[in-house]
C-alpha cells in the first residue's frame, strides 16, 4: 500500500513542477520548447485558457487520490473534502499566476485561475468516478 502512496505523491508533484515550469517560462507561445510536438504547440497557442485547464485535469485527479489515500478516517462530509480541495488549487494556480508578473513578455490573467479550478474540479471528478467504477466491479466479482 505504501507504494501506491508514493506513486501518488510521485505524480501529484511531477504535475505540479509542471504546471509551474510552463506558467513561468518566458515565452507564452511555447516556441521555444521544441521538444513538444508542433500540433500541440499550434493547439496551446490557439486556446490560451484552455490550455491551462488541461494540466489542472491531473493535478486535480492526483490531488483527490493523494487526499483520499492520506485520511485514515473516513471523512463523510464531501463539504469539507471540496472546500480544502479547492482552497489547495486555488493557491497552486494563483502561485502560478503571480509568478507571471515577474516575469518579462507575461502577465497573469483571472481567466487562468478559472480555467485552473475548473479543469482540476473536473479531474476531482473523474478521479472519484474512477473510484465508483473500480468499486462495482469488484462488488460483480464477488
Amino acid at each position: 500500500m505504501e507504494w501506491k502512496h508514493n506513486f501518488i505523491i510521485l505524480f501529484f508533484f511531477l504535475i505540479t513542477l509542471s504546471i509551474f515550469y510552463f506558467s513561468w517560462i518566458p515565452d507564452s507561445q511555447f516556441s521555444s520548447e521544441t521538444y513538444l510536438p508542433l500540433w500541440l504547440r499550434n493547439w496551446s497557442n490557439s486556446h490560451f485558457n484552455l490550455r491551462t485547464a488541461i494540466p489542472f485535469i491531473g493535478f486535480g485527479f492526483f490531488l483527490a487520490a493523494w487526499i483520499s489515500s492520506k485520511s485514515q478516517s473516513k471523512i463523510t462530509n464531501a463539504t469539507v473534502i471540496w472546500f480544502w480541495y479547492s482552497i489547495i488549487v486555488f493557491a497552486v494556480a494563483s502561485l502560478a499566476e503571480v509568478g507571471q508578473f515577474f516575469i518579462l513578455n507575461r502577465h497573469p490573467d483571472i481567466l487562468d485561475v478559472l480555467f485552473a479550478i475548473a479543469g482540476s474540479q473536473l479531474g476531482f471528478g473523474i478521479y472519484f468516478l474512477f473510484c465508483k467504477i473500480i468499486k462495482l466491479s469488484f462488488l460483480k466479482i464477488s
